[in-house]
């Protein structure tokens, strides 16, 4: 049984302060779909969130750069410091999108689009909390990264589901342009979700 040393551990703990930044941003992200419209403010909010993400993922890269040892893999550290990163630049862009196209309240769809997303990233907060003790949490991970796979599955089906509503219902082809792009890039945060747990369930069982 070996310890790690304070710097192998500076890693987990990076990544510990990268899914507190996700949960927040998609938290806060939930929060804005729930508005009549988005306000700069809120963009300037998210943007913030996507800079502090950048942040701890310079801080990751760069001790990977000087560190010999490394906890894990070194390939495996930069492709999960990446990939997070990435979460929060999506949640960013559903934000932005909202503002520059004027869009008004969505629909309680795509609202649950955004929580499913919202509780993925819950998952992806959870999983990370226990990459430090891999061997004995090797089960909670990849129980994490089974969620993960089903919020993604039930995003999928709501996407689809949300996008015919939106052509049957909707009149104004430029709203159904709009928010069709809209869920397009909220689906495709959630496939990012997914991706991450492909990631963690292929690093566990590297390291099984």
């Amino acid at each position: 049984m070996f310890k790690l040393s304070p710097k192998e551990d500076k890693f987990f703990a990076l990544f510990s302060e990268s899914t507190e930044i996700i949960t927040k941003s998609l938290k806060r992200l939930y929060g804005i779909m729930q508005q009549d419209c988005v306000s700069t403010e809120d963009a300037a909010q998210m943007h913030r969130f996507e800079n502090e993400a950048d942040n701890v993922t310079t801080q990751i890269l760069e001790r990977l750069n000087c560190t010999f040892i490394t906890p894990l893999d070194r390939e495996d550290i930069y492709k999960l410091a990446q990939v997070l990163d990435d979460i929060v630049d999506f949640a960013e862009g559903t934000v932005e999108r909202m503002l520059l196209y004027r869009t008004g309240k969505p629909s309680l769809g795509a609202l649950e689009l955004v929580h499913l997303v919202e509780l993925a990233a819950e998952q992806i907060q959870s999983a990370f909390s226990f990459l430090g003790n891999l061997h004995s949490k090797k089960s909670n991970i990849l129980a994490a990264a089974e969620e993960i796979y089903h919020l993604e599955s039930a995003g999928d089906k709501l996407y689809r589901e949300e996008v015919a509503r939106l052509f049957e219902y909707e009149k104004d082809p430029i709203e159904i342009i709009k928010w069709k792009e809209i869920l397009e890039h909220i689906e495709s945060t959630l496939d990012h979700c997914e991706s991450i747990a492909d990631l963690l369930k292929s690093v566990v069982l590297k390291y099984d």
